[in-house]
């Protein structure tokens, strides 16, 4: 008898199961290959994305010391009166693959629903650039739309970090790297099915070995690639693994998000725990019968719900009024 479940074993929500049947993939091998793949597939998913109301500008802004300038997208409402907040938006992808191209339709649903500017970050990638080079192009990226906020017309006191999956590690790691510099501050951090922890020892890691979409043995290339030879030492800085720090003091409020069936799941559950009890305000929220990247099922009432739960949350978040 196998020492995991198979696929059809999980108790997928029924409009997921078809694609979460396909999903299933060997983990990745070559960082190149995988990028083409992956984001062909998904840069399908912004083709018809509506950004009528919205200005949209690619700039390239000041990079790390001694390191090469980050691009960023910059989606702005075409009609406003006023400041208005904004969100630092980092793109998942395991460290290493994704691009402000691929997740466009998210970021300018975002800036569309909520009538705020969105800074999309095109942050360096592993393994040809392992942490922190892409921890600090997004803390290099935070630092410039404080800086532009007059020009950008943003509330620097509204400015929240929005990630998914690696995102989301990536989100953790920069409330914690601009706390610890003493750097330009967030309101809110909104972690998606965040990737936070490389030791791999929660029971959904250790469970989870052929889920769809993102598996244990994905997770150990990604953090392999992340991380080179400090791969599961301690070594291995909080900024790059934010379930192993100890000080959650002083943090910006949080939403995070699991899904059931994501390997994921129980370090974004436990990370929820301990910013609660360093008495960081929480919002934790795990959908059922989901998995890593189900949202790409943009149809299912499970992926709505959880699309609209977003834009409620970051609306309160931001201190937007309900419309």
């Amino acid at each position: 008898m196998a020492d995991h479940p198979s696929t059809p074993s999980y108790a997928f929500d029924p409009e997921l199961a078809a694609i979460a049947a396909a999903a299933v993939t060997p983990p990745p091998t070559d960082a190149v290959a995988s990028r083409a793949q992956v984001e062909g597939m998904l840069a399908m998913l912004a083709v018809d994305v509506d950004t009528s109301e919205l200005d949209i500008d690619d700039r390239v802004v000041p990079g790390p010391a001694g390191d090469p300038d980050v691009t960023v997208r910059v989606y702005s409402p075409a009609a406003r009166a006023a400041t208005v907040p904004a969100i630092l938006y980092i793109h998942g992808g395991g460290f290493y693959l994704g691009s402000i191209d691929m997740e466009h339709g998210i970021a300018a649903r975002l800036a569309q629903e909520l009538g705020v500017v969105v800074v999309s970050v095109e942050y360096r990638l592993a393994p040809e650039h392992p942490f922190p080079a892409g921890l600090e192009d997004c803390y290099a990226a935070l630092v410039w739309l404080h800086q532009h906020a007059d020009d950008l017309g943003v509330d620097t006191t509204r400015i929240a970090v929005n990630g998914g999956s690696a995102g989301g590690g990536l989100a953790a790691g920069l409330a914690l790297l601009a706390r610890d510099r003493g750097g330009p501050a967030l309101c809110f951090q909104y972690l998606g099915i965040p990737e936070l922890d490389d030791r791999l020892e929660t029971p959904s890691m250790q469970r989870f070995h052929d889920t769809p979409m993102w598996s244990r043995p994905a997770a150990e290339k990604s953090w392999e690639w992340y991380l080179g030879d400090l791969h599961g030492s301690d070594d291995v800085s909080p900024y790059a693994a934010p379930a192993r720090a100890t000080d959650l003091a002083d943090l910006p409020p949080a939403y995070i998000s699991t899904m059931e069936f994501d390997p994921l799941r129980d370090e974004g559950i436990q990370y929820a725990l301990k910013l609660l009890a360093a008495g960081v305000s929480v919002e934790l929220h795990s959908f059922p019968g989901t998995f890593h990247g189900s949202a790409v099922v943009t149809g299912a009432a499970v992926t709505q719900r959880e699309a609209a739960e977003r834009i409620t949350v970051l609306r309160r978040a931001l201190g937007l009024e309900a419309v």
